[in-house]
């Protein structure tokens, strides 16, 4: 060897064995003077058995004795073990249920095993048992293990550590992370190429060195290393990712070595070709769902005796619907949590609508609309509201005998893969359901997860009665604050009532006065300024008294249109029939001259506007259209109709909701289609009003 390189390993190994000695004199220090628990005793033996290590590695490099080079290769296999029994007793929940013991029972024989048979690879050739030239492939291999081993205990340590003792533990996952990553690039690299790099073992002690004050830093943050550790399934799941990725790697590094060997000229490049391949399948199969919907079961099912950590569950579950303002937003989370829980990777929110008893598809995630309606007292929806089961459309169509009562209907059929079907219920009544598309990989839909979805159901329909209730609240708040903005209003023109009074009458005594009749007309202009402010505040809301009668439309409309020319405004007119509907004339014409208003604003000059009145079966129809600005679809769906929303400047949102608002109280209806820069045709929908000279109704006429 080198004598500058070996200068530079006796160097690297010394700075180590002086860092880990330092380190564990201090950790002696601690435990002499208060009580650390096994927890911070391995940590010790783990520190002391490194520092041990560096020694030997020194030793070597100073004499090139082959004793020191075995001694320190056994000290490492310790060493690693040392850092196993310390990451295990950490790992280990204090108060742990049958199901992580098993965990943590397998883990240490695997960890158990994995020191022994490394301290047999190295004691095998010099007790002559096996040729060193025959144990080195799997000396390596062996090393390679033993460190995906630690790493994936590592994971597990970090992501067991409550949030409030992640600052405890941060330094010493990040020194530990470190050295191990750095081992496992040197040994992959002697794996590939079957040689080990001189150089990188070189500076192998500068790296362990350099992680010092990292661990020191974590033993000064917590001494006792109570960390607040459980077992979770989310944990045992990646971990058990990394070690089916540290395998998959180690089988493929063994298959090219051979592919290497008897590949001849060609050996190199398949193996690297085959390498790369490996990488590839192991990307794929880690962006994979499925693949790891598949894995997450067999953990669940192999490893704990309940397949759900309700605990994580229902705190992710919380969260996802909490973290929602929008209505819109929080139907799509309520789908894609109670989707998440089974892997499924679609679904539709399905909703009872206040005005009428129908439920109707409110939210889908990945799967197709659905245009239908449920009534509220179909045989579905009453089987749902009363039994609260998880209806199991696969088990249904196998043994419907099971769901005795249940009548499924036409349209859940016409939903590709649909899996279950998911009541929403809050108290006795049934506010909405969910439909699942079926899972990413076999799921048993058994006791623990019908229990699951029915426990979760019922928590997102608080939720969304509580977002219902709120908005409901938040409406009637909004007319409230309409209603003191009035009186605000009043109070402010009787000032100004009173300021004009008290001017009249001294007007009689100083009409002669210059000076009065300047300041009279400045008080003039500023109690006409102050009420066209008032009134730009207030616009009118008031519903005139009186009973609904027949009004004719005809008149009605001819009156809108003379009303809008004398504002210099053209209208097109076109009427088939003079029909008649039942109302009240005046808010009838306050309704479509609000329509019509609303075209001739988002229309310049000289842009269409047109009204048509026309007999639809036992309807008035009648069409209010124009080529101007357009609506968006968003803002139709989830803000038009609505208090206070509008798209002018000015408006207040007002009148769209008055005119929605007592079409309904007439059984009409209207219909809004409507294009970004194309133009709006708003319909109307009113029902006939049959005049006959017998009727006890009169019609309001000139």
């Amino acid at each position: 060897m080198d004598r500058s390189l070996t200068t530079v390993i006796l160097l690297s190994f010394g700075l180590a064995a002086v860092s880990y000695g330092i380190l564990a004199a201090f950790l002696a220090f601690v435990a002499r003077s208060s009580e650390m628990g096994r927890r911070a005793g391995a940590m010790l033996v783990a520190v002391g058995l490194s520092a041990l290590w560096a020694v030997f590695g020194a030793a070597f490099a100073a004499t090139g004795q082959p004793f020191f080079w075995l001694a320190g290769a056994i000290a490492d296999v310790l060493r690693y073990g040392g850092w196993y029994v310390f990451l295990l007793l950490v790992c280990r929940a204090p108060n742990r249920n049958p199901g992580s013991e098993r965990v943590f029972v397998k883990l240490a024989l695997l960890a158990g095993a994995l020191v022994v048979s490394g301290v047999l690879i190295q004691l095998a050739p010099p007790l002559g048992w096996i040729a060193a030239e025959a144990l080195q492939r799997i000396h390596l291999i062996h090393a390679v293990g033993m460190i995906v081993f630690s790493l994936v205990l590592l994971e597990q340590l970090f992501r067991n550590t409550a949030a409030d003792s992640l600052w405890n533990i941060k330094p010493l996952c990040l020194g530990l992370l470190g050295v191990w990553v750095y081992d496992l690039y040197m040994y992959s690299d002697a794996l590939l190429f079957n040689r080990l790099d001189v150089d990188a073992y070189s500076i192998r002690g500068y790296v362990y060195a350099a992680v010092v004050p990292l661990l020191a830093v974590s033993t000064s943050r917590s001494r006792d290393w109570v960390a607040k550790i459980r077992l979770s399934q989310k944990a045992a799941f990646h971990s058990a990712s990394l070690l089916f990725a540290g395998v998959y790697l180690l089988f493929m590094a063994a298959v090219g070595y051979y592919v290497r060997y008897f590949g001849g000229e060609w050996g190199r490049a398949l193996q690297i070709a085959l390498v790369f391949a490996a990488i590839m399948v192991l990307g794929v199969l880690a962006v994979s769902g499925a693949m790891r919907a598949k894995l997450r079961v067999i953990v669940g099912k192999h490893f704990f005796r309940y397949r759900y950590d309700y605990r994580d569950e229902w705190l992710k579950f919380t969260h996802t619907l909490s973290a929602q303002e929008s209505p819109q937003a929080m139907y799509l989370q309520v789908i894609r949590g109670l989707a998440d829980m089974l892997e499924s990777p679609a679904g539709s929110l399905w909703l009872r609508e206040p005005s009428r008893l129908l439920f109707t598809q409110s939210a889908r995630w990945n799967l197709a609309g659905v245009q239908a309606v449920e009534p509220a007292d179909s045989s579905f929806c009453t089987f749902l509201r009363e039994s609260g089961w998880v209806v199991n459309l696969e088990e249904y169509r196998c043994y419907a005998k099971r769901y005795e009562g249940l009548q499924l209907p036409e349209w859940i059929s016409e939903i590709p893969n649909a899996w279950l079907v998911v009541p929403l219920v809050i108290g006795e009544d049934l506010i909405g359901f969910v439909v699942l598309g079926s899972a990413r990989t076999a799921v048993d839909v058994n006791w623990e997860v019908n229990d699951l979805l029915k426990t979760a159901g019922r928590q997102a329909a608080s939720f969304l009665a509580q977002m219902q209730a709120t908005e409901a609240l938040l409406e009637a708040r909004k007319f409230d604050a309409f209603n003191r903005m009035s009186a605000f209003v009043v109070h402010d023109l009787k000032n100004i009532v009173t300021q004009l009074s008290l001017m009249i009458r001294n007007a009689e005594r100083h009409r002669d006065n210059p000076e009065f009749q300047s300041d009279m007309l400045m008080t003039v202009e500023h109690a006409v300024e102050r009420m066209r402010q008032l009134m730009l505040q207030l616009r009118e809301g008031a519903t005139p008294p009186g009973t609904p009668v027949g009004v004719e439309l005809e008149p009605l409309l001819q009156r809108i249109l003379r009303a809008k020319r004398s504002q210099g405004r053209e209208l097109e007119l076109e009427i088939s029939e003079n029909l008649t509907t039942r109302g009240q004339e005046e808010r009838l014409e306050r309704v479509v001259g609000h329509l019509v208003q609303n075209s001739l604003d988002a229309t310049e000059v000289p842009g269409r506007v047109w009204v048509k009145l026309q007999k639809q079966g036992g309807l008035a129809r009648i069409e209010v259209g124009d080529n101007g600005a357009g609506m968006t679809q968003e803002f139709i769906r989830e803000r038009l109709f609505k208090p206070f929303q509008t798209t002018k400047q000015a408006g207040m949102g007002i009148g769209a909701y008055e005119s929605s608002q007592y079409v309904q109280e007439l059984g009409g209806k209207i219909l809004v289609d409507s294009k970004v820069g194309e133009g709006t045709t708003v319909t109307l929908l009113l029902p006939l009003f049959d005049v006959s000279s017998r009727s006890d109704l009169r019609q309001e006429a000139a």
